[in-house]
Order: structure tokens, then C-alpha cells, then sequence
């Protein structure tokens, strides 16, 4: 096909190739986040769409050069991002169920695949190794809900590195083996070989590494190019001592593992390059590999695909099964073991795409892995989350009392005219005996005439000052210069310890334009609650507060169970006390019985009475007995949360609907954050899956047929 001047599909010119390849990088996850789909299946299907097997945008074998690099990076991210230490304090647990997670699926993939499926010896243990390894795509979830010191989460990651090492190893004889005989002579080069590359990695990368870093101190791109280097000199040394790339990277993570802490700018360096450009190239490239109409050619290929899938499932569930029972552990912590190592992803893909490109196995099972993936990775996500929320209430009782010692609170500014009331309920919720700094701060964007607009913005800010100083709190104004408002905020929270965000209410654009971009990349207040994980309070105030009797506070279900339960409690109260409110509660039961616990740790005396309420969905029903005066308070929920529930996506337009003329408050508590293990993962891609989302429609329809019911009897 021949498309303009001279252009020509499939494309081979690199200029056009990077132009398509990038807009899907860039946006394929984003659009197929909301349908739910994982970023790491989307630019797989985006790959298929623009391969030689779809519409044939981009020639065969035309990115490999980068597919072949990122293949190498995810499993050098797998073997750098493992908690170590966390390995070392269950080692023997997490090698008992590294042995059970390995063996198992191992043992019964490969009766499977040779008795049943009658694959060869080679293609049925390759195959076998896939069901073994595993990849920590759920792990974020764990993460965000407080649970990954629970014993059962520490020995998933640490079994990780056993079954992963173990497949590798596996992989290096399958592969070793094609071009000659299992004799003797090839166990003892193999031997020799592997030991010597070991120990060269294991035990010399790390003393080059110290050396390096401490010659080197300050120049972050040169440790970012020598961290690059040694992971590909690492899959050369592989390669000439007999074995697979993927295996030296992978042990070069491991050896530089301590020398690069997690929280440096080095990692963000590392996994920022993965992510960006490594990663997604991989994925894309495999996608080109795929022909889905293999599965239309028989029914041999279906079968392939759900005996994989059932295979990698099953397994995975009894060797945390089994765990279960010699450990003694329960139910739920079961069920976030299993979760937790039943996700197929990084090293699957490896595994499989060495096989595929050693003509080992064939077009039906490459497929049918694509769909074993895609499965595992949204079950292994729905299971985590539900488990991990029953856990977390669990551990809850470990949590300290004091969460973030450092109390400051920070408004953003939109216009320095409209913060009055935002900087009085900062000064309300701020108690008295720990009246601390309220910071103000401004985001501009780096352009000419930057200086001017600094130093006339701080001549603006001075009238919030002297407001602040009138309450006795000293007010502090704060100017940053970053690419938006968001990012901005999230930086000056970190750095400046912030336990308080206090945000203006802004709506939603009605224009079509606007509403899609909306959709699409998310607005101000969405992205900031995406990065920014402590208390954060979006208010809509369209009169002072200090002119409202009552407080109507609504908490939805599990609210007690988040790490910021206490500290917003006592803002609350404070507020309360402030502005002499009388403290409606609705919620559960339980949950009130928390609110007054804490209350009286505070040594409070507010006025409170309580009404059962259930779910957020409930505010029509309690609407005619709020009047326009109150104050109305919703405790809402980031994605993936203990508290979260999928009719929170809604509640701004509830609360609006339903309470136009209140002042209203949006709350979320602080919680906890996730580190991201997989290319392109974000919090959405990990949240309850789609049938989480039915199981709650399902529950509200039966609920509204129930009342058509009683209404008629």
C-alpha cells in the first residue's frame, strides 16, 4: 500500500515507525484504561493491530533491535525490585512455598502437555516452566492497603525469586539442549560455564558497583549509563557462557540490588527508562508475533488456550493451598498468596517468545499464552484486592496511633482573591494546643517573564498572610515552578512533609471538548489525588463555615480501617469545636463505634448523634432531612483502598445533585501508596476488575427490586 509521497506500508523508514510506535505508547494505555484492560495487554494488542498479522503498518522484525532490550530490562527490573531483605527474614517459608509454586505446576503442566496434549519433551517442559514462574503484577495492590508485612505477602515475593531463578534455569537447559545431546559432556560445560558467569555476576558486579558509585558521586546520567551497561554486558556473559540473555539480567538485578535503593533518583531513573521507552517496545514487538486467527482454525487452538489458562490457575491455587496447611495460615491469607503468584506477565512472555523463535512450540500455544496472561492478570488482581481488604482489617490493629507526626497544611492557589474561606477551614481543622504553619502554594509554568509573575504573586499572597496572622497562624507562601498544577502539589507534599491538602472545589467543563479530555487524561483534582497519598480535602464553599449548626458526616463502609482513620477523625473534631458544629454520623454501626473510640482519645467533647447509613448511594433517601445550612462531609476512598467502593466514582456529582446549595467537603483519608512492579501499571489498571464492578450492580438492582416488592405487598 502506498500512501502521500513515497510512503509505503509496511513502513520500514525508522522515522515513521518511531511515530506510530510512540502515539501507542503513549496513548494505548490510556484508552484502553477505561475499558479496564491492563497496560501491559494493551500495547500487546496494540501490537497485534500494526503487525503483519493485522494491518500490516510496520514491517516484520523492524523494532526487535528495542524488543530484544526491553525483554532484557523486564527481567533485570524483576531481579532489582525484589525486597532482599524481606526474603532473608522468611527464607525458610518462602523456600518451602518457592518449592511448592515451582514444582507443582511444573510437575502437572508437564504430565498435561505430554500425556494430553502430546506436545514434545522439550516443547511439554518449556511449557511446564511457563505455569512456574509467576510475576508480581497484584503486588501494588498489597502495597496500597498496608498488608505487605503480613507474613503471607512477605513469602510470595521471596518464593518469587526461587520459582523465577529455578524456570531460568530450566530455560538455560532447554535451550542449551536443542543443538546437541543431554550427555554428559553438555551437563559438565553447562556446569562449569553457569557457575563461572554466576559467580563473576553475583560476586563482581556488586564490588565494581561500589567502587563505581563512590568514585562517581553526583552524576546521575553516568550511573544511569553504567547501571545500563553492566545489565547488558551481564546478558553477553550469558550468552557466551551457553545460556539465555534474560538470565544475566535478571542476576545482574540481583547483584546490584543493594546498591540501588529504591527510593533514589537513580531507580526512578531506571524504571522511568523501562517504562517509557524499553517495556512498551517489548510488549508492542510481541504483539507483532501474534495471529489470533490461529484460533479460528480448529478447535485445537481454543483447547490450547482454556486447558493453559485452567492449568496455570489451578496449580498456582493448590500451591498456596498447601502452604496454607503447614503453616497454619487462614483462609484469606490463602487467597492473597494465591492472588499474588497466580499473575502471568514478564517472565511468561520470555519464556514462551525463546520457545516460540526456537520453533520449540507453535503458533496455538504462543496465542493461547497471550490469553493465559490476560486472565491471570485480571484474576490474580480481583482476587488480591478482595482478600487484601479482609486482611488489612485484620492488621489494622498493628497500625500506630500516630501516623505522620509532622501536621502541616498546604492550599493550593487557583486565584489568590478566593482562598479566604479555604484558609479559614484550614485554621478550623488546625487544633489549638498544635497550631502549626498553613502553607500557600502557587504552581507557574517555566516562561518568559517568570521572575515579574513570582514576585507579583507573592505582593498578592500578602493579603492571605496578614489574614492568617489576624487567627494567630502563621502563613507561609510557597512558589513552584513545574509542568502543572498536579505535579506541582505532589512535589511540594514531599518535600515539605505535608499530612494536609485543602483544595478548592472546581467543576467538571460541560462542553463536549472538554468533557472528553477529561475522560481521557483526567483533571487537576483526579491526578492530584492520584499522587498525592495524605489527607486531602476538596471543599466547596459557598458561605463561611462559621455560619453552620450542624455537621452531616458521612463514612462509607471499612472507612475505620484506612491508616488515615485517626488523624482525619481529629480534624474533624476540631472542626467541630471550631465552628461550635453539631456532628451528624451517618454510617455503619461499627464505623461509629470507631468515631467515638477515637473521639474520646482525643479527650473531646462534641455533640454527636448517630443514623445508619449503609452506602454512599443512600444520599437521596437522607437528603430531606439535611437543610441548606449544613455543612455536608463525605468520607470518600482512592481506587483499590480497604474503603473503596465503585460508587465512588460518582459521588462528587451525588453530592452536588443532591446538596446544590450546601457547603460541601470531599474527603480523602491518607493511605497508603504503591510502588509499581509492571511496565506502564498505574493505580487503575489494578483496582477491582470489571466483575468486581457487576457484583456491585448486581447488588444494587436486587436491592431496587426488593423495595418494588415491599412497596407493592
Amino acid at each position: 500500500m502506498i500512501l502521500l509521497n513515497g510512503l509505503t506500508f509496511p513502513l520500514k523508514d525508522p522515522i515513521p515507525i518511531f511515530v506510530i510506535v510512540l502515539f501507542i505508547i503513549l496513548l494505548a494505555p490510556i484508552l484502553l484504561r477505561k475499558l479496564r484492560i491492563p497496560s501491559i495487554i494493551g500495547l500487546i494488542l496494540a501490537g497485534m493491530a500494526i503487525g503483519d498479522h493485522g494491518f500490516n503498518l510496520v514491517a516484520k522484525g523492524s523494532i526487535d533491535l528495542f524488543g530484544k532490550a526491553g525483554l532484557l530490562y523486564i527481567m533485570f527490573l524483576a531481579g532489582l525490585e525484589l525486597d532482599m531483605e524481606e526474603f532473608k527474614k522468611n527464607k525458610y517459608k518462602s523456600l518451602v512455598f518457592g518449592f511448592f509454586t515451582f514444582i507443582i505446576p511444573l510437575g502437572l503442566g508437564f504430565i498435561l502437555c505430554f500425556h494430553v496434549l502430546h506436545f514434545s519433551t522439550m516443547a511439554s517442559l518449556l511449557v511446564s516452566s511457563m505455569f512456574a514462574t509467576h510475576t508480581l503484577v497484584a503486588y501494588p495492590l498489597a502495597s496500597r492497603m498496608g498488608i505487605t508485612k503480613n507474613e503471607a505477602v512477605t513469602i510470595t515475593v521471596g518464593g518469587t525469586i526461587i520459582t523465577d531463578t529455578a524456570v531460568l534455569l530450566i530455560l538455560a537447559i532447554i535451550t542449551g539442549s536443542v543443538e546437541g545431546e543431554l550427555n554428559q559432556q553438555f551437563w559438565l560445560k553447562l556446569g562449569i560455564s553457569f557457575l563461572l558467569f554466576s559467580i563473576a555476576i553475583l560476586a563482581g558486579f556488586p564490588l565494581v558497583g561500589r567502587w563505581f558509585f563512590k568514585k562517581i558521586k553526583d552524576d546521575q546520567t553516568t550511573h544511569f549509563v553504567f547501571v545500563l551497561a553492566m545489565v547488558f554486558l551481564a546478558a553477553l556473559l550469558a550468552e557466551l557462557a551457553g545460556v539465555e540473555g534474560i538470565i544475566g539480567a535478571f542476576l545482574a538485578g540481583l547483584a546490584l540490588n543493594q546498591l540501588i535503593p529504591h527510593t533514589s533518583p537513580l531507580m526512578n531513573r531506571i524504571e522511568f527508562a523501562g517504562n517509557a521507552i524499553f517495556i512498551p517496545f517489548f510488549l508492542i514487538s510481541v504483539g507483532m508475533l501474534v495471529d489470533l486467527r490461529v484460533l479460528l482454525k480448529g478447535n485445537m487452538a481454543l483447547l490450547i488456550a482454556g486447558t493453559l489458562t485452567t492449568m496455570a490457575l489451578s496449580t498456582k491455587w493448590l500451591a498456596a493451598f498447601i502452604t496454607q496447611k503447614i503453616f497454619g495460615y487462614t483462609n484469606v491469607q490463602r487467597n492473597v498468596m494465591f492472588g499474588l503468584s497466580t499473575s502471568h506477565a514478564a517472565a511468561t512472555i520470555a519464556v514462551i517468545l525463546i520457545g516460540y523463535n526456537m520453533a520449540i512450540i507453535d503458533e496455538n500455544v504462543l496465542n493461547g499464552t497471550i490469553i493465559l496472561i490476560l486472565i491471570t492478570c485480571m484474576i490474580g488482581s480481583f482476587v488480591t484486592a478482595n482478600a487484601g481488604k479482609k486482611l488489612a482489617i485484620v492488621e489494622s490493629n498493628r497500625i500506630p496511633d500516630v501516623v505522620n507526626i509532622q501536621e502541616r497544611i498546604m492550599i493550593p492557589v487557583n486565584e489568590p482573591e478566593t482562598t479566604d474561606m479555604l484558609l479559614d477551614f484550614a485554621v478550623m481543622i488546625n487544633p489549638s494546643q498544635q497550631k502549626s504553619s498553613v502553607y500557600m502554594l502557587t504552581v507557574m509554568q517555566d516562561e518568559d517573564g517568570l521572575k515579574e509573575k513570582v514576585v507579583l504573586n507573592n505582593k498578592n499572597m500578602q493579603s492571605a498572610v496578614k489574614y492568617g496572622a489576624e487567627t494567630g497562624t502563621k502563613v507561609q507562601v510557597v512558589t513552584r515552578v513545574d509542568l502543572n498544577m498536579a505535579n506541582g502539589i505532589a512535589r511540594a507534599v514531599k518535600e515539605m512533609l505535608i499530612s494536609d491538602v485543602v483544595m478548592e472545589w472546581t467543576e467538571k467543563s460541560n462542553t463536549t471538548t472538554g468533557f472528553l479530555f477529561n475522560s481521557l487524561f483526567g483533571t487537576t483534582t483526579q491526578n492530584v489525588l492520584d499522587s498525592v497519598w495524605e489527607t486531602i480535602f476538596i471543599c466547596r464553599l459557598g458561605f463561611p463555615i462559621n455560619t453552620t449548626k450542624r455537621m452531616v458526616l458521612f463514612l462509607t463502609r471499612n472507612a475505620e480501617y484506612e491508616i488515615g482513620f485517626p488523624h482525619w477523625v481529629k480534624r474533624i473534631v476540631a472542626l467541630s469545636k471550631e465552628a461550635g458544629l453539631r456532628i451528624v454520623l451517618c454510617c455503619s454501626a461499627s464505623t461509629h463505634k470507631a468515631f467515638e473510640k477515637e473521639v474520646q482519645k482525643n479527650r473531646s467533647s462534641i455533640e454527636t448523634s448517630f443514623r445508619h447509613f449503609e452506602t454512599l448511594e443512600e444520599f437521596q433517601r437522607l437528603s430531606a432531612d439535611i437543610s441548606s445550612s449544613d455543612l455536608i462531609v463525605a468520607v470518600s476512598a482512592r481506587k483499590g483502598t480497604i474503603s473503596y467502593h465503585s460508587y465512588m466514582e460518582s459521588i462528587a456529582t451525588r453530592l452536588v445533585r443532591n446538596f446544590p446549595k450546601n457547603n460541601l467537603i470531599l474527603l480523602y483519608p491518607e493511605q497508603i501508596q504503591a510502588e509499581f512492579l509492571e511496565a506502564g501499571m498505574q493505580q487503575e489498571d489494578l483496582v477491582l476488575t470489571p466483575i468486581q464492578e457487576q457484583i456491585d450492580n448486581i447488588t444494587r438492582l436486587s436491592k431496587a427490586v426488593k423495595k418494588i416488592f415491599k412497596r407493592k405487598s
